[in-house]
């Protein structure tokens, strides 16, 4: 069948992918650059999101392990994804206690199965001072360790992307969808196209492209910014910390021989500009230096970067908002709401299969 994606950020390269692997003529339609937006702002983490055990999205979880797994296994080279041990460090008063956090490993290391990159285990805080990254030490109970995994978003989408040509798929840069409709019609640079079925990929502007083309649609997105700040310093290992006085959780990693801070969110329209604002930097700084005893401040700040994510809107507060990915038909067109980096081989596949249903 002759099939459009619209999207060329990481699910719908991932998801026009799986469809010319299946046999279809696919043409994948970018407004821009290839993996120029959203999916090339993340926290460059290939992870099942241990947080999202709070939240009781198991079925997320265990499907985002088996997924980082994926990505790790085909990744041409390390540069592009490789495991990364990451400590939760556990302070005096924290508002998740040691024992708590030990049930969340154990569960995380069951839902990885055989994937499982490394089992957790407990450092005291002698193990977390002799890494030598310069944790505080007032309050240090120790710590968690576990694995993950860790990438280099933008080259790795741009693999999949050359993957995806090589299948076969036409790929159109610089080519804006301005309307999709439900009979498989699509105007893009005000040309009408018409295919056996339309994939709407457009990630945070998949809802505003549906408004704007006339259609309604059951779900609807929680577009929330995530910005990030990098250092000129060197870690050791990746952290993941409790934000004082907040539930929310930031992590600091090592990236390409520096030290990578986010993320913060921040709900905003998709139709405005997507920067890291002064005040985010501020409180991702502030996160930093509550845990380390090196400060820093904005002169220490050699980069900014942030995303727009789009959440299912299912919480008040968007740190409670689902993390999952859902699909919406419209006669031949279907629509991908929310979807996380990781997840991208599994919703590839799923999407696949609803399209072979629609169309039936």
């Amino acid at each position: 069948m002759k099939l459009a994606v619209v999207g060329g950020g990481v699910n719908g390269v991932m998801i026009a992918w799986t469809l010319a692997k299946r046999g279809h003529a696919v043409t994948l339609f970018e407004r821009d650059a290839l993996m120029g937006a959203t999916s090339r702002a993340s926290s460059k983490l290939l992870h099942g999101g241990v947080r999202y055990l709070e939240n009781g999205e198991f079925g997320l979880v265990k499907k985002a392990l088996a997924d980082r797994a994926w990505w790790l296994a085909h990744a041409p080279d390390a540069a592009l994804a490789h495991p990364l041990p990451i400590v939760w460090p556990i302070y005096k008063g924290a508002r998740r206690g040691r024992w708590l956090m030990k049930a969340g490993f154990v569960l995380y290391d069951l839902l990885a199965g055989s994937a499982n990159l490394g089992r957790h285990r407990w450092l005291d805080r002698r193990s977390l001072a002799e890494s030598g990254d310069g944790l505080k030490p007032g309050g240090l109970a120790g710590g968690y360790r576990y694995v993950d995994g860790q990438m280099d978003d933008y080259r790795l989408g741009l693999w999949a992307a050359n993957e995806a040509q090589r299948a076969g798929v036409t790929l159109r840069e610089h080519a804006a969808v301005t309307r999709v409709g439900a009979d498989g019609s699509i105007v893009v640079d005000g040309e009408a196209l018409r295919f056996d079925a339309v994939v709407n990929a457009a990630g945070p502007w998949a809802e505003t492209l549906l408004k704007e083309s006339g259609l309604s649609a059951n779900v609807a997105l929680d577009t929330v910014r995530g910005s990030h700040i990098v250092l000129d310093r060197p870690l050791s290992q990746g952290y993941l910390f409790e934000v004082p006085r907040e539930r929310r959780v930031v992590f600091v990693l090592p990236y390409q021989g520096k030290t990578l801070i986010g993320t913060t969110e921040v709900r905003q329209s998709p139709l405005e500009p997507v920067e890291c604002s002064a005040t985010e930097e501020s409180y991702l700084l502030a996160l930093y230096n509550h845990y380390f005893v090196a400060q820093a401040g904005p002169a220490d700040v050699v980069e900014r970067f942030a995303g727009i994510r789009p959440l299912i809107r299912s919480a008040t507060d968007p740190n409670r908002a689902l993390r999952d990915y859902q699909f919406e038909a419209c006669g031949r067109l279907l629509t991908v709401f929310g979807g996380k980096w990781t997840t991208a081989p599994s919703l590839a596949q799923e999407a696949a299969q609803r399209l072979a249903k629609t169309l039936r």
